[in-house]
């Protein structure tokens, strides 16, 4: 039960440790040795001590937050990193903040702003825009430590985290070609973030490399949710002469294909091929289960509150740059076509 008066006098007492100890250990600041911050932590919750930490250091600006900006924290892609990136930082004392973007550039500039007015110590971020970015580059300018996943800006010169996003979708649309498809449909994001660039070159990179030109009318252009992606997809399906396979170029298109599909009465893969880029629990669930391009989630966000904290700790090192690569997962959504 908690005590009534007990102040940082009465921790710093108990834990044998000056008060300028107990502050730092408890508002994870300076350096304190392990041993002796975890004896102040424990005499803090053995004496009841409740200090409004966070008001205390967002006005000192000594409280260890860290900023994560995604692009859309409903996108499960983004729900998982932010989840891995939180596990990390509190390994370390130091506290995670999540604003969304939505996609939305001037959204991004207001958050950044807003943040940087609570002294945020570093941020991660997904950036909207490859080529509107001044805001972020103002930031990485002023000393501020920054890693970008998923999408980089050429200009910045810091640490960023990210797949190979056109190679993913490259080897997902060879994969059709080997099974014998030509008209491959592509569902894909209508913004111009860096990721959804990469993945339609990919795909037109594949088409190209397989004498096979683009056909225009087998792209439907999509905002990157649900229930979009099933309008985009009944409308690419309505046409004559429709496509014999799809390559959605994320998750969440992923779904609003097979809805969209199911709407339509037409099977998987009998009646068409599909294969989506980012692996998701659904995938495995369905019958038949789709074949992806699985990225390694569970490895971006660690990275990239690695790199932040390093940076926070004042390693200075040439930026740091890490594609991984992307895994092809066959499961049982595209069929081989007669003759091949």
């Amino acid at each position: 039960m908690t005590q009534k008066g007990i102040t940082l006098k009465d921790v710093a007492a108990a834990a044998n440790v000056s008060r300028a100890t107990a502050a730092r250990a408890l508002n994870s600041y300076g350096y304190v040795g392990d041993e002796t911050a975890l004896r102040v932590l424990e005499a803090a919750e053995r004496l009841g001590y409740r200090a409004n930490l966070v008001a205390q250091a967002l006005r000192s600006g000594q409280l260890p937050i860290v900023g994560f900006v995604p692009g859309d924290i409903q996108n499960p892609f983004f729900a998982r990193i932010a989840h891995d990136i939180e596990v990390e930082l509190r390994k370390h004392r130091h506290n995670l903040l999540i604003a969304s973007s939505e996609e939305n550039v001037e959204q991004e500039k207001q958050l950044l702003e807003s943040l940087r007015s609570l002294s945020i110590r570093g941020f991660i971020l997904a950036p909207t825009s490859a080529t509107d970015s001044q805001h972020i580059v103002q930031l990485v300018s002023e000393g501020t430590p920054v890693v970008l996943i998923d999408r980089v800006v050429q200009e910045l010169q810091c640490d960023s985290v990210v797949v190979d996003n056109e190679g993913g979708a490259r080897e997902a649309v060879d994969f059709l070609v080997s099974n014998g498809h030509e008209r491959i449909g592509l569902l894909r994001d209508e913004s111009r973030i860096f990721t959804a660039q990469e993945r339609l070159a990919g795909y037109q990179n594949s088409l190209q490399s397989h004498g096979i030109g683009l056909d225009e009318s087998l792209v439907s252009v999509s905002r990157s949710t649900v229930e979009h992606a099933v309008d985009a997809t009944i409308r690419l399906f309505s046409r004559r002469n429709r496509p014999t396979a799809l390559f959605t170029v994320d998750s969440l298109m992923t779904q609003g294909a097979l809805l969209g599909l199911r709407s339509m009465g037409l099977s998987i893969p009998n009646d068409v091929s599909l294969v989506g880029f980012d692996d998701f629990n659904l995938a495995t669930f369905t019958d038949p289960q789709i074949t992806v391009v699985a990225q390694p989630i569970s490895e971006i966000g660690p990275l990239a509150a690695k790199f932040l904290l390093e940076r926070l700790a004042g390693k200075k090192i040439a930026p740091r740059h890490i594609r991984f690569p992307t895994r092809l997962i066959v499961r049982g959504s595209v069929a081989q076509l007669p003759g091949r």
